[in-house]
């Protein structure tokens, strides 16, 4: 074999002969399993997002017992435009709800004490999301006709809430594909210059993001896991952002061995072969740390995890297998007018930038380490500040009807009205109201539903919906019922008692796989590249990051977003993955540095890599950063946070970790980096073997 020939396995794919078939068959084959298969359908059960075991996922299989576990309460909003509704606008009112179709007999609109509002509580029968948002829409529609003029009327209550959450979605799988594809787009024209070049990875990572949906959605099925609509929007994000990533990484080292080899199908050979065991090793790190979402108390989450593992596989298959194939059908034009020719210099000898900030970094690494890792604590200090727990009216960027009504209730209404804390129970109506209107937290109760063995009391606490105080009066509540020691089960649910059980959740969460991914991020380092302090450190320096990202995105949040809280799930998924995707970064580089180290020395390996592979890993980090911004198109709070949190971790990873305090670590370190094992030897060894 040649010295710098390629083992046989990795130009199978890259031959002649074999490239177009490799190219086109599994294009072919995943186009027909999305359109085949498709993605599978799921209604969304009552426990998907709340905690196992926990007292409102409880309440919920109970409710399901009672005999209109199908209907969702809506609360009608009539308010006078100006002044108080007067008596004729109140039997105007009498009028509407007369002909409202399903209502009582006797059923009339309430007035507030204030005399500027007034309420009517309706049952809306449905099975579904998407029935619940059609009926609410209906009534809408139905209410905005018949109101009186002078007089608004909106329509709020659980069922409106989940009809407005519902149509967030609407159409959101579409235009959060659109927008990815865009920003992935202007990216790649702008990294690779070219016209023609940036359409063979965009098709190749499109396919495999679509293929990525159908696999998991169908893998979740049959497992009988929960998923739910945030998990393929987040999927899809995961799997152009790590795609493009692996892409731009084999393209790359194909176009400098395009610069030594003169068939471009032994070029490709050879550059998957250099990029396969950094892409490989980079994407296990990603199916290890996410598939410890599976240990999340929430199902949802877990259907988040193994989704995304799914996606994860998906891409680098696509990326590994495809690619080569694809690119290499094509000559060296695809890279016109930046056509890469043979004795060119490569990219180790031309990314003059990145030589320089890798001279800079090593003529004093040791000033330039702590000064990085000084800056880094530095701006994670706010994040000791944090506060998590989105109230309802929080978690929409553009609050809806249902969130404004309930607002406007509140003022003329008690404000627990629209969010009562609902009491399950399978003891006697009567001991259960009793027990409920005895404790200190309720300001009033009603039956509001039994049958089946079962009893359901809404109770309007004392305490205003979404605050601290509310959910103190909730756990008074609990307790109460539990000193009431009433016969059978006794649970209590409501928007405050699932923030409670969420935030506990969470807590457990972090305490339970936090560490967890850690370790095994750790294993699988040491794995890859036989060494102890290099794993050490590259996993140190992504905590430092998850860190400072959260103080830099919690500054953002609260002085520029207008933020008071995160959701209890971000810091966790942030977490997962700045760790997972930060170490990508890492590995990239130092796989290359390894390389290099065999023949140069570790602080020269260290150089060269830097140069080698800054600009295609600092594109690689811009892009991904700006694929999980995307997720703020979507106008739900937690997505957004989300995606802000993981921008900025990911920029920060790229521009100063993987940039500057890594190399400088690293040339500090010398050989002791990659100890207990030897890569290469150093300059200094090269010098006294020469002597």
């Amino acid at each position: 074999m040649a010295p710098h020939a390629p083992p046989r396995w990795s130009t199978w794919t890259t031959r002649a002969r074999v490239a177009p078939i490799a190219a086109l068959l599994p294009l072919l084959l995943g186009a027909w399993l999305i359109v085949a298969l498709g993605t599978a359908d799921r209604t969304i059960g009552v426990t998907d997002n709340l905690p196992e075991g926990s007292g409102a996922a409880e309440a919920a299989l109970l409710a399901e017992q009672l005999p209109e576990e199908s209907s969702r309460t809506a609360i009608v909003l009539w308010t006078a435009e100006s002044g108080e509704l007067t008596g004729p606008d109140l039997q105007a009112l009498a009028g509407v709800v007369a002909d409202l179709e399903g209502t009582a007999p006797d059923a009339a609109p309430i007035p507030s004490e204030d005399g500027t509002a007034a309420l009517l509580p309706l049952e809306i029968q449905a099975e579904g999301n998407v029935e619940n948002a059609d009926a609410v829409e209906e009534l809408r529609e139905s209410l905005a006709e018949s109101a009186p003029d002078g007089i608004e009327v909106q329509v709020t209550g659980p069922a409106a809430v989940q009809a407005d959450l519902a149509k967030v979605f609407e159409g959101a799988d579409l235009t959060l594909l659109a927008t990815t594809a865009a920003v992935v787009t202007i990216l790649l024209v702008l990294t690779y210059r070219s016209p023609f070049l940036w359409v063979i990875p965009l098709l190749v990572v499109g396919v495999a993001d679509r293929l990525a949906v159908v696999l998991a959605t169908h893998a979740l099925e049959a497992t009988g896991i929960a998923w739910d609509e945030s998990t393929t929007g987040i999927l899809s994000v995961l799997v152009f952002g790590a795609g493009t990533d692996y892409a731009l990484l084999l393209i790359s080292r194909y176009r400098d061995e395009l610069r030594q080899e003169e068939s471009r199908h032994v070029a490709m050979a050879r550059a998957l072969h250099r990029t396969s065991e950094a892409v490989l090793s980079s994407s296990l790190t990603v199916v290890v740390g996410v598939l410890t979402l599976l240990l999340s108390l929430t199902p949802a989450t877990r259907g988040l995890g193994l989704a995304s593992a799914v996606g994860i596989v998906v891409a680098a298959t696509m990326v590994l297998v495809v690619l080569p194939a694809a690119l290499v059908v094509f000559g060296r034009w695809i890279f016109w007018p930046r056509v890469p020719k043979i004795g060119s210099q490569g990219t180790v000898d031309t990314a003059r930038l990145w030589r320089r900030v890798g001279r800079s970094v090593a003529a004093r690494p040791a000033t330039v380490a702590v000064a990085s890792g000084l800056l880094l604590v530095l701006v994670a200090l706010p994040a000791l500040g944090i506060k998590t727990g989105l109230g309802l009216s929080d978690q929409f960027l553009d609050e809806p009807e249902a969130i404004t009504a309930a607002e406007r209730l509140g003022e003329s209404f008690p404000s627990g009205t629209t969010e009562p804390a609902r009491v399950l129970s399978t003891a006697a109506p009567q001991e259960v109201l009793a027990a409920v209107e005895s404790s200190g937290s309720v300001a009033s109760a009603r039956i509001s539903a039994e049958g089946g063995g079962v009893v359901q009391v809404d109770a309007v606490l004392a305490a205003d919906p979404g605050t601290e105080e509310a959910q103190d009066a909730v756990l008074q509540l609990r307790d109460d019922l539990d000193a009431a020691d009433l016969p059978g089960e006794t649970h209590v649910a409501g928007s405050d008692a699932s923030r409670i059980d969420e935030r506990d959740a969470a807590n457990r969460d972090r305490v339970r796989i936090l560490p967890l991914i850690l370790g095994l991020v750790l294993l699988a380092l040491v794995g890859l590249l036989r060494s102890l302090v290099a794993p050490i450190i590259l996993v140190g320096t992504v905590v430092a990051t998850y860190a400072a990202a959260l103080g830099i995105s919690w500054i953002l949040f609260t002085q520029v977003l207008g933020f008071e809280r995160l959701d209890v799930g971000t810091p966790l998924l942030a977490f997962l993955f700045l760790v997972a995707l930060g170490v990508d970064y890492n590995i990239f580089l130092v796989t290359r540095a390894r390389e290099e180290a065999e023949t140069h020395g570790t602080e020269e390996g260290v150089l060269r890599a830097l140069a080698a592979t800054g600009g295609v890993i600092t594109s690689a980090g811009v892009l991904l950063a700006a694929v999980f911004a995307t997720l703020g198109v979507l106008p739900l709070v937690v997505l957004a946070q989300l995606g802000v949190v993981i921008c900025v971790g990911v920029l920060l990873d790229t521009l100063l970790v993987r940039t500057v305090l890594v190399p400088a670590i690293a040339v500090r370190l010398g050989e002791r980096f990659w100890w207990p094992r030897r890569v290469g030897g150093s300059v200094r060894d090269a010098e006294v073997t020469t002597r």
